[in-house]
């Protein structure tokens, strides 16, 4: 994930900022009525990227501030399918405590439990499906999460689909 930190605006200094986990600068700018959900031409968000860079700080002092827990990217992905990728437990919990959706599908229909399946984040597939996700959505190629979990010998997270 890249943005340009050479432009002046306040909205690319914010997504810096947030990039770079410089508190001072995101309360100064959001002060100053930066716009909190502002994207780069990706579509990545201040918080997508504090998020994705595992700063759970910012990520507090983005929501805090009104940032939009469950804006996608040109891809459709989220903040929270982005966590469920990385393996970010802890940022993953605060994102639902915040509201993420967690049925929300990105482009190829994936969600977030297909992201943490995919990528034997067994303790995120844990949060997801307490905090009720629906193991039925189906991706763009027809397969559930379940699904994936047989695909990649994911035995942990089959025998959680199972135990539903």
């Amino acid at each position: 994930m890249t943005s340009s930190s050479s432009s002046a605006r306040p909205e690319d200094q914010l997504i810096d900022a947030a990039r770079r986990g410089n508190i001072a600068s995101i309360n100064s700018l959001i002060k100053s009525g930066v716009a909190i959900n502002a994207q780069d031409d990706k579509g990545f968000t201040p918080l997508i990227f504090a998020t994705y860079d595992n700063q759970p700080e910012v990520a507090r002092t983005l929501l805090s501030a009104g940032a939009d827990v469950n804006s996608q990217d040109v891809s459709g992905n989220t903040a929270l399918m982005g966590v469920s990728f990385k393996g970010y437990a802890d940022m993953a919990r605060l994102l639902i405590e915040h509201g993420a959706g967690v049925d929300i599908t990105n482009r190829n229909g994936g969600t977030a439990l297909m992201y943490a399946t995919l990528f034997g984040r067994n303790d995120i597939v844990r949060i997801l499906l307490d905090a009720g996700a629906n193991v039925t959505i189906l991706d763009l190629r027809g397969f559930a999460a379940r699904d994936l979990a047989i695909q990649q010998g994911n035995e942990a997270a089959v025998a959680m689909f199972d135990a539903l």
